[in-house]
């Protein structure tokens, strides 16, 4: 009989719900059925799919249970592990489809990806070193090691045509030369120069967790992208910026690099070859500002984290002078995988400009959210109905926010958008980390840009005052529109706004607020305008402008809503049609919720 494993996910998401408990659960009922010799027990990280979780999938027979309890246990382990009969009433099904015994192939959320940067979630515990080694883990850095030069390495990064995954996508080759030739020359003049590489997870943007699923499942990947990039540029010190509200992703990478300091894969002669290279994590303290790299330089120095005029850009004078290269999470992770499969594999997948994959978090209004990656190239309507498994409760689709709270709102009608750089550059939109956000019919535009603009006004360092004082004026004015008191010249003021803000800010977060604003507009000006002229709300989301009624055809006169109404709003006798008083409505909605037969609407 073929071992079988149980991999439990134990990313941030399956452990809040409870992941550790059934570990802990399953290990005892293997125990207690004698079947330790038959099923081990592995944590893994993310699987991807963990809006389904805690989630079991066990190999290799390719079942993925989901929505797991500790009552479910006993039951799992004497039908599939001693009797051989998986329990479908545990598994994922995939909407419309009747198959038997679903497996992992058969469902779309993972069949229609492809992973580069995710090659090792949910496969292997990312607390061990052996784990990581026996899937070819650090197999790249002992060629780097043996066999290229600094200048090999840099030109097969180039080839491939990577470009940095944290947002800004600048070609990451050319980022490196630009780094090395810095310290070349600089050595000329002082043969103890210090070169810095840094890892940025600080991945600040609300609804994004790609960094740090990266970083619970597969934190090797990162050190040994580190670790190459480091030799390249002749750097002998590396920091990961994590952010403190990280907890199990800085524990693992502490695991990581212990692990890898004992097996020789970090410190001094690595390999028996003259590169030396360390590893430290900086623990940040969650500013949005630190995501830009000039503040998170400022935030390792110990000093106020603010952006600074470039140039010199930091390959020129970054960490405490020196020459340095920044490069997030994802971007590390690809290094390892187009040293060990050649520039010439990685190319070919994606487009022309924009080759490889892209790592996206899948949120919002959509039935399977999660963690995905995908080449570039694909349709927003592939990730958001083949992948994402379309909008719950059949809603309509009404936007795709990309690129984060700097990102830009693309509209329904452009689901056959392919998604790359340019693309979405060209509709006002941005890559940006990966963040990805699905908004339904239910969602108000002004108030949602409002959401994106408030986050970023109070995430702003200050020190621009076109990006301090701006961002206010800007949610200003959406507030009169959301109240019902805007006027059509709003609209032109915060277009000009908007382009002054962008012109006049120092740094990419200022230089990128105004998109979330500037892409409505473009893409939703008739919702702006229905608030404006009309004093209507479409989503019923802008209390000011929504008003409560009752269908007299309808209402049987159950007296529920006027019960339930705080304001004493309704009246009416039993079983006759009652009416609200919008005088004294104070719009909570309570009567729409309550109604049985929906006679109570709002409008």
């Amino acid at each position: 009989m073929q071992r079988l494993h149980a991999m439990i996910c134990t990313c941030t998401n399956c452990i809040s719900n409870g992941a550790l408990k059934i570990k802990n659960a399953l290990e005892a009922e293997i125990v207690k059925q004698s079947l330790e010799n038959d099923v081990l027990v592995v944590q893994t990280g993310a699987s991807g799919l963990c809006v389904k979780g805690p989630i079991l999938i066990v190999q290799p027979d390719g079942i993925f249970y989901q929505y797991i309890q500790e009552k479910d246990i006993p039951n799992l382990v004497q039908e599939h592990f001693l009797k051989g009969r998986p329990v479908k009433e545990l598994m994922y099904v995939p909407e419309g489809k009747d198959i038997p015994i679903p497996k992992i192939s058969d469902i779309p959320f993972f069949k229609d990806q492809r992973l580069i940067a995710l090659r090792n979630r949910g496969i292997i515990d990312p607390e061990s070193i052996d784990e990581y080694i026996a899937n070819d883990g650090y197999k790249a850095l002992a060629k780097v090691l043996t066999g290229m030069s600094p200048e090999d390495v840099i030109k097969e990064i180039t080839d491939a045509g990577l470009r940095g995954r944290g947002g800004a996508g600048f070609p990451t080759g050319k980022k490196w030369d630009i780094c090395r030739s810095q310290v070349l020359e600089k050595r000329k003049q002082s043969k103890n120069l210090r070169c810095y590489v840094i890892c940025n997870a600080d991945e600040g943007d609300p609804g994004a967790f790609m960094d740090r699923s990266i970083v619970e499942a597969d934190p090797h990947s990162i050190i040994e992208g580190m670790c190459i990039g480091g030799y390249a540029m002749g750097a002998t010190d590396g920091y990961i910026y994590l952010r403190i509200e990280y907890p199990l992703a800085i524990a693992r990478m502490k695991t990581a690099i212990k692990l890898a300091k004992e097996y020789g894969l970090l410190g001094e002669n690595i390999f028996g070859s003259d590169f030396s290279f360390d590893i430290e994590i900086f623990e940040g303290a969650g500013a949005f500002v630190c995501g830009e790299e000039t503040s998170l330089i400022h935030s390792l120095e110990g000093i106020v984290p603010e952006p600074t005029q470039k140039p010199p850009f930091p390959a020129q004078s970054g960490l405490w002078g020196a020459p340095t290269n920044i490069n997030n999470v994802e971007t590390w992770a690809n290094v390892p995988m187009i040293i060990s499969w050649g520039a010439k594999w990685f190319s070919q997948i994606g487009t022309e400009t924009s080759r490889g994959t892209k790592v996206f978090s899948l949120a919002g209004n959509v039935n399977n959210a999660g963690l995905v990656e995908v080449p570039m190239g694909i349709t927003l309507r592939e990730i958001v109905y083949d992948i994402g498994a379309g909008i719950p409760n059949n809603k309509k689709l009404k936007a795709v926010q990309t690129g984060g709270p700097s990102g830009g709102f693309i509209p329904a009608r452009l689901l056959h958008l392919p998604v790359d750089y340019e693309r979405l550059k060209e509709v006002g939109a941005i890559m940006g980390s990966g963040g990805m956000v699905v908004m339904d019919e239910d969602t108000c535009i002004v108030d949602i840009a409002k959401f994106f603009l408030t986050f970023t006004s109070d995430e702003s360092c200050g020190k621009c005052s076109t990006c301090r004082e701006g961002s206010i004026t800007l949610i200003e004015i959406l507030d009169k529109i959301s109240n019902g008191e805007g006027e059509e010249s709003d609209l032109d003021y915060l277009e000009e706004l908007c382009i002054a803000i962008k012109d006049a800010s120092m740094c990419g977060l200022g230089q990128t607020l105004p998109n979330p604003v500037l892409s409505t507009l473009r893409h939703f000006r008739d919702e702006f305008l229905d608030h404006i002229k009309h004093k209507k709300c479409p989503a019923g989301v802008c209390k000011p402008l929504v008003r409560y009624y009752i269908n007299a055809d309808k209402c049987t006169g159950c007296t529920l809503c006027g019960r339930e109404c705080p304001a004493d709003a309704i009246s009416g006798m039993v079983k006759k049609p009652h009416e609200i008083d919008l005088n004294k409505c104070t719009k909570c909605g309570i009567c729409v919720k309550v109604c049985k037969i929906g006679a109570a609407y709002s409008k």
